[in-house]
């Protein structure tokens, strides 16, 4: 009946075959987000509740779905992740197969200081935290004598925390106590200064 109509099957498959390939190429990411979707559920990289850094993204897991994950940042802002970002992407998991992580506090103290005592009033504060590890050898606080810096004798206290939940509340328990501890051992914290020197100075303009 559609010959005798006089309709082209030729043109039919013409058009069967280019909306196809569009339909084809539309779905591409849908396919590829819940392939992605499938093998973070069988293969677990990450689960709810792990803290995780996806790009500039960096937050808490709340739900993994089989197209996008659901990630919850420390502002409370809900970021919908595309499930293929987290299989190709680097991810970080600070929480993959431990709770337990490291946090660094970089520490300046002017010239002159004496360094030895900057590394015993470091390492006094970090073994009086309650969160930080010290029964562990290879995870007992360190601290570091960095380099010599523009405006500061540049040092840096790392320590490893029994929860990461708690990493940015143990940074700044541990930078109060450093304030607390320099000020009463006279131990100044510098700011950068820079000194300009002028060599030519204009003299006064002549009067006319």
């Amino acid at each position: 009946s559609l010959g005798v109509a006089g309709i082209e099957f030729s043109n039919l498959a013409i058009i069967a075959g280019a909306l196809s390939v569009g339909i084809g190429f539309g779905l591409q990411n849908i396919v590829n987000n819940f392939v992605s979707g499938l093998v973070l559920l069988f293969e677990r990289p990450i689960k709810a509740g792990d803290w995780i850094v996806v790009g500039a993204t960096e937050g808490y897991v709340k739900r993994i779905s089989i197209r996008a994950t659901q990630i919850q940042t420390f502002d409370r802002a809900d970021v919908i992740v595309p499930n293929s970002e987290l299989v190709s992407g680097q991810v970080t998991n600070w929480m993959l197969h431990d709770t337990r992580g490291r946090a660094r506090i970089p520490v300046g103290v002017a010239y002159g200081t004496d360094t030895a005592k900057v590394k015993r009033i470091l390492l006094e504060i970090a073994e009086q935290h309650a969160e930080i590890i010290t029964d562990v050898i290879s995870l007992v606080p360190v601290v570091l004598f960095q380099r010599f810096g523009d405006s500061a004798l540049e040092f840096e206290l790392r320590v490893h925390i029994n929860n990461i939940d708690n990493r940015l509340h143990v940074i700044s328990d541990l930078n109060f106590s450093i304030d607390h501890a320099f000020r009463e051992n006279g131990i100044s914290i510098p700011f950068p200064q820079r000194d300009v020197h002028l060599r030519d100075m204009p003299g006064p303009a002549s009067e006319k």
